[in-house]
């Protein structure tokens, strides 16, 4: 029984799926889009939407914890200097996941996750 297992394993164990999670939302941070599949996007959009709040709030503390999931400083410091001042005003929703159909090879269905400008 599932009882109160929660988010997605995309069939890796923990540490794989960590570092995919972290290789995800490192790249979505640099390049604000990333071309992933569907699974993938909507397992790492709820930890990118949390660290863009994190990173609203500006402080010390918020950049450690921040850094800990976004190992870059270079990184940390472009989703505190530019990417969080864009949503001060937001409450949350800071991406968009746009369908473009399915993959050739497997038939995955492709996504865009990208972040709001």
């Amino acid at each position: 029984m599932r009882h109160r297992v929660a988010g997605r394993h995309l069939k890796r164990d923990t540490g794989q799926r960590q570092a995919l999670f972290r290789n995800l939302m490192s790249e979505l941070i640099r390049h604000e889009r990333i071309r992933t599949t569907e699974a993938k996007a909507r397992s790492v959009r709820g930890q990118v939407e949390k660290i863009i709040t994190l990173a609203k709030q500006g402080d010390v503390h918020a950049r450690r914890l921040a850094g800990r999931t976004v190992s870059d400083p270079d990184l940390v410091k472009k989703l505190f200097d530019e990417i969080a001042p864009r949503y001060e005003d937001r409450p949350g929703g800071y991406t968009r996941m746009m369908k473009l159909g399915q993959r050739k090879g497997d038939a995955a269905s492709m996504v865009v996750l990208e972040l709001l400008e």
